[in-house]
């Protein structure tokens, strides 16, 4: 069964589980709606994403220097309890997310983050390449949101594949890691410094 943006998006709204287990969930339930939410809900990314509210004010800051000094990151994850910030699970998730951050140097947390002009621009230069085909304003039009979606997943943490696992992206091993330890946590802040380059 072809799965389309739209069930993804119905899965989404129902489920504030990430387009990749949105994804995964319709396929293995053949688009059935109600039997993806049961398959999210077994796996309890549902039940994580409904984490998403309580505050985090305990966690961790990280530090990572990769490459002989060259690349390093400085990472900020927040977590509800002290006991949960110690844990091993906990400490291997902020380890992960800052060898991903030193390998693919994303610019923002989430697409939330991203400034409007920069997205503007991006479209811009998108649309002005898609123009050249000669092909309906229609067609441009979606050509463009598909090269903004890339984009996304290039420049947002939480969108980009997971350097260890390339089925899953950041997004849903966050929220497979709040499913296993039970507490809201949030990516709060992060910097990565290269030698010889301007912050």
């Amino acid at each position: 069964m072809n799965i389309t943006a739209g069930m993804v998006q119905e899965l989404r709204r129902k489920t504030s589980a990430g387009i990749m287990d949105c994804k995964k969930a319709l396929k293995e339930t053949g688009g059935d709606l109600e039997k993806s939410i049961e398959y999210l809900r077994k796996k309890g990314i549902n039940a994580a994403a409904s984490k998403a509210h309580r505050k985090a004010l305990s966690g961790k800051i990280d530090s990572y220097i990769h490459l002989d000094g060259k690349i390093g990151v400085l990472l900020e994850v927040n977590c509800e309890t002290d006991f949960v910030a110690k844990t091993a699970e906990f400490s291997q998730f902020v380890k992960d997310l800052s060898l991903q951050i030193a390998a693919l140097d994303p610019k923002y947390i989430s697409q939330e983050n991203v400034p409007e002009e920069i997205i503007e621009k991006e479209k811009d230069i998108f649309r002005t390449q898609a123009e050249k085909s000669k092909k309906p304003a229609a067609v441009i039009e979606r050509i463009v949101e598909g090269k903004v979606g890339k984009y996304y997943e290039e420049v947002c943490l939480i969108e980009q594949s997971f350097i260890k696992d390339s089925s899953k992206n950041i997004k849903s091993l966050l929220l497979e890691t709040i499913a296993k330890l039970g507490e809201n946590i949030v990516i709060k802040r992060f910097v990565r410094f290269k030698l010889g380059e301007d912050i």
